[in-house]
C-alpha cells in the first residue's frame, strides 16, 4: 500500500511538471506577438515621458544659438564653487544696453553649497522672454526650481573643453526630474559625451557619444531599469565621413532586437537572444547621412515567418516624433545652454 502511495504521489508530481511546461510553451510569445508587444510598452511609455512636466522643460528648443561661442579667441574656467547660492528671479525693469545679461533679473538671497536658481517657469519654457522685462512678470511666481550640485565649464576653444553639469528640477516643489551631463574634447583623447535625462516615472533617456577608431554612439530609453528602446552604432574612422563608416548598427526594442554587420553582410532578429531564422530583416535608408536613427531618415522591415511584413515606423508611428525631439535634445541640451549656462556666464562675470 504505501508502494503504490508513493507511485501515485510521483505520478502526480511529473503530471504537474509536465503540465507545468506546456503552460510554459505555450505563454511564449511569437516574434510577431514580441513585436507588437515590445512596440506596446515603447508606446506607453513615450505617452507617459511627453505627458510629464520634465519633458517640455529638457526639450525646450526655440531656436536660439547656445551660449558662449566656438571661436578660438574665448576663454573660460567655471567651477560650481564660483556661482554657488540660491537665485530668486525678481523682476525689475533696468537698462541693459547690450540687452544679454539674465542675472540682472535674479537677486541671490542664500548662501549654499550648489546653485540654486528659482523662477517662472514660463520664463523657462520661452528662454526667450528670460532676457526681456515685461511689466506683467512682476505677477509671476517662482514655481521653478534647479538645483545644481556639480558644475565645470573649462573652454579653451571648440576643440578643446571639457563639461560636466548635475542637476535637480522642480515644479511647484515637486521634483520632476534630473539632467547630467559629461562632455570631454580635446585633440588627443577625441570626443566623449554622455548626457541623460531622469524623469519622474522612473523613466531614463540616455545618449553616448565615444570617438576613435572605432566609434560608438547610442541613444536609449529605459522604464523602471528595463529597456525599452536603444539604438546603438559602431562606426569605423575613415576620411570621407564625419562619424566613419558604419559597421554594426543594433536596434533592441523590449525584448527583440535587430543587428546588421555590414562586414558579415548579415542582418539578424532575435528574441530573448534566440535568433529567429525565419524571420527577415531590411534596413531602409531613407537618405544617407553620418548619423542614422529609425527617428532620422532609417526604417527597419520586418518580414514574419508567416509572410506579412511591417515597419517599425509603422509599429510606434505615434512615437517617432517625440523619440527624435529626445534625441536631438540630448545631443544639443538646449534646456542646459539656455538657462544654467546663461545664468553661469552671469553670476561669474558679475563677480570678476
Amino acid at each position: 500500500m504505501k508502494n503504490q502511495s508513493r507511485i501515485l504521489v510521483l505520478a502526480l508530481l511529473t503530471g504537474a511538471l509536465v503540465i507545468g511546461c506546456t503552460k510554459n510553451d505555450n505563454n511564449k510569445l511569437t516574434l510577431k506577438q514580441s513585436v507588437d508587444q515590445s512596440a506596446l510598452n515603447l508606446n506607453t511609455a513615450m505617452k507617459d515621458i511627453t505627458a510629464s512636466k520634465a519633458y517640455s522643460i529638457f526639450t525646450v528648443n526655440d531656436g536660439m544659438l547656445k551660449s558662449g561661442t566656438s571661436t578660438d579667441s574665448f576663454r573660460v574656467y567655471i567651477p560650481l564653487e564660483k556661482i554657488k547660492g540660491v537665485f530668486d528671479y525678481q523682476p525689475v525693469e533696468k537698462r541693459d544696453h547690450m540687452g544679454r545679461s539674465v542675472i540682472r533679473f535674479f537677486n541671490m538671497t542664500a548662501d549654499n553649497s550648489q546653485m540654486i536658481v528659482r523662477m517662472p517657469l514660463s520664463k523657462v519654457t520661452n528662454p526667450r522672454k528670460l532676457r526681456h522685462y515685461s511689466p506683467e512678470d512682476t505677477l509671476l511666481t517662482n514655481n521653478f526650481s534647479i538645483a545644481v550640485s556639480e558644475y565645470h565649464n573649462n573652454y579653451n576653444s571648440y576643440h578643446d573643453f571639457d563639461y560636466a553639469l548635475t542637476s535637480a528640477i522642480s515644479v511647484d516643489n515637486v521634483f520632476a526630474g534630473n539632467l547630467d551631463i559629461k562632455s570631454v574634447v580635446n585633440r588627443t583623447e577625441g570626443t566623449h559625451y554622455a548626457s541623460q535625462y531622469a524623469f519622474d516615472a522612473s523613466y531614463t533617456a540616455k545618449y553616448k557619444y565615444d570617438s576613435g577608431d572605432t566609434t560608438v554612439s547610442s541613444f536609449s530609453i529605459t522604464g523602471d531599469d528595463k529597456l525599452l528602446y536603444q539604438e546603438k552604432l559602431l562606426t569605423i574612422k575613415n576620411d570621407t565621413s564625419r562619424f566613419g563608416r558604419e559597421h554594426l548598427y543594433i536596434l533592441t526594442i523590449g525584448n527583440v532586437e535587430i543587428a546588421r554587420n555590414l562586414e558579415k553582410k548579415t542582418v539578424e532578429i532575435s528574441v530573448d537572444g534566440i535568433l529567429q531564422p525565419n524571420a527577415t530583416v531590411t534596413i531602409i535608408d531613407k537618405d544617407e547621412d553620418d548619423e542614422v536613427s529609425v527617428c532620422k531618415k532609417r526604417d527597419v522591415q520586418i518580414t514574419f515567418e508567416d509572410g506579412t511584413t511591417t515597419t517599425v515606423s509603422a509599429l510606434i508611428g505615434e512615437s517617432v516624433a517625440d523619440i527624435k525631439t529626445l534625441f536631438d535634445s540630448l545631443h544639443q541640451v538646449y534646456f542646459a545652454a539656455y538657462v544654467v549656462d546663461w545664468i553661469a556666464y552671469d553670476i561669474y562675470y558679475q563677480r570678476n
